[in-house]
């Protein structure tokens, strides 16, 4: 067989990469100094990850990428990463996440910003506050994305870097917004770092005001690191339940923030508020937003939970009715996937709302997952067309977003990822659904949708027994496995991951 990617090009890059993230443990292995705990831990999985990637980088002592290289060197860089990132778990060896399938769950959970989790409802008090902030860490790592950070930073990646980027950006394409695309990577995660600061300050200025008690410096820091990568892990086993709704008020505009398309911010910045007022996918998501947490809101208030919950009853009662419904709206849209209470209480016309949230997806351009909202846009508008076509049959009249009209080829592969997405989907929740049959586990039907739409759209909870204040632990191996693939797929927007596997890629 004559194979045409340069498939060492490809592994040597990706060790360059994994490399680097023992420089990314330094600050999980400084809180194990000053705490006292798992040093070892973090020392020896540095030493992994440097071996690992050296030993990678002498497949090639000169890389050259081509667009073949860049889809294998993406998607490995990925997995490898996640396999390296599951060490620091089975070193420790505590908890359900010591097993290396739980390890290898949580930490492409983790990367891909998906936010499904292992550990049990008593897990989080068994590891050490280092452990616990590299599940944090892996999240924002894994936000902007690895290889859109490796690119900003390492030079041997500046060549090629634009389809690097291309390859792993979440949305049909990465906006270049300045003559060279490292430093497009290096303005977007600058936008990304700050806001992330300005999350963590906020947060812990609500400690110091009195209002958020349990909103430690550590919290603080812990929460921040997985809002913007829309990642949804907290130290906390109840999630966002556990702290105040001041908390809660607070983190909602930087969800809505991390789905929105990080290049708007980088035109704020420089001025032009314009193109931020004026996007149509913004005020698509926008309205999408504020609908369905109205919607939400309203069957909440007249009777979604009148029994006493661990927050108290929500009908009748607007503050929290708003504040619950805005929250898991945004979280689910956004695929951030923090609970600000169990909503598997909720009635079930609310259940159904938040778990149609599962396929909408933030902006092109965000840190979120699931399918996006310009997609579904796009869906929508060209609907519309269809049916004015459909009465008008000599009109030509083509999709638009705001003043640009759409090519007709970025329609139609727009349909396809959709119907692409959602045939998986199916697929996948059988899948899931037949092998816990086969294990025992009673599973039913809803469960195991919203499973596999949790993680295949790197959301994280949804209902059941993966509900927002349970795990996935109850899983078999094989299913767990299986939708670490989905994590896998879903955070590289499947195809850069499903071309691998044909023989065109490798042949022709």
């Amino acid at each position: 067989m004559n194979v045409r990617v340069d498939w060492r090009a490809s592994c040597s890059l990706v060790g360059t990469v994994v490399k680097w993230l023992a420089v990314a443990m330094v600050f999980p292995l400084a809180l194990a100094v000053f705490y006292g705990e798992g040093v070892v831990t973090f020392l020896a999985s540095m030493a992994l990850a440097v071996g690992i990637g050296w030993s990678l980088e002498r497949l090639d002592d000169d890389p050259d990428l081509g667009a073949r290289e860049g889809f294998l060197m993406v998607a490995l860089t990925w997995l490898v990463v996640s396999f390296v990132g599951a060490s620091p778990y089975v070193i420790a060896g505590q908890g359900t996440v010591g097993q290396p399938v739980n390890a290898l769950f949580e930490s492409m959970s983790g990367f891909t910003t998906t936010g499904a989790t292992v550990m049990g409802s008593i897990g989080f008090e068994r590891h050490s506050r280092a452990l616990m902030m590299w599940r944090q860490q892996t999240q924002w790592l894994g936000g902007m994305g690895i290889v859109v950070l490796a690119v900003a930073i390492l030079p041997e990646l500046s060549v090629g870097g634009a389809q690097l980027m291309d390859a792993e950006a979440p949305g049909p394409g990465i906006q270049k917004l300045t003559p060279r695309i490292a430093e497009t990577a290096r303005a977007l995660w600058g936008i990304y770092f700050a806001i992330t600061v300005l999350e963590m300050v906020l947060l812990y200025s609500l400690h110091l005001a009195d209002l958020a008690p349990n909103m430690t410096l550590y919290n603080a820091v812990a929460h921040a690191l997985t809002t913007m990568p829309t990642g949804g892990f907290s130290p906390a086993a109840r999630s966002i339940e556990a702290f105040s709704a001041a908390v809660q008020w607070l983190i909602i505009p930087f969800m809505v923030a991390a789905g929105t398309n990080f290049a708007l911010f980088w035109h704020l910045l420089n001025g032009d508020f314009d193109t931020f007022r004026e996007d149509t996918e913004f005020r698509f998501y926008a309205s999408v937003l504020a609908v369905f947490s109205g919607l939400v809101a309203i069957l909440l208030f007249t009777g979604g939970t009148p029994e006493l919950t661990a927050v108290g009853p929500l009908s009748g009662n607007a503050e929290k009715a708003l504040r619950h419904a805005v929250f898991q709206v945004v979280s689910l849209v956004t695929t951030t996937g923090y609970a600000s209470m169990d909503f598997a209480q909720w009635g079930t016309p609310a259940q159904y709302v938040l778990f149609v949230m599962l396929f909408v997806g933030g902006s092109a351009g965000s840190t979120g997952g699931a399918v996006k909202i310009v997609r579904w846009l796009v869906v929508l508008k060209s609907l519309k067309r269809e049916l004015f076509t459909t009465v008008h049959p000599e009109a030509v009249r083509p999709v638009r977003l705001g003043d640009r009209a759409l090519d007709e080829r970025a329609v139609r592969g727009i349909y396809a990822f959709t119907l692409l997405y959602l045939v998986i989907f199916f697929v996948a929740a059988m899948l899931v659904y037949f092998d816990a049959a086969r294990t025992g586990l009673d599973l039913v039907a809803l469960d195991a949708m919203s499973a596999v739409a949790a993680t295949l759209g790197n959301v994280g909870p949804g209902f059941g027994i993966v509900g927002p204040m349970e795990s996935y632990l109850r899983f078999p191996r094989t299913s767990k496995l299986f939708m670490v693939f989905l994590m896998w797929i879903g955070r590289l927007e499947i195809l850069p991951v499903l071309v691998l596997l044909t023989p065109a890629y490798w042949q022709s």
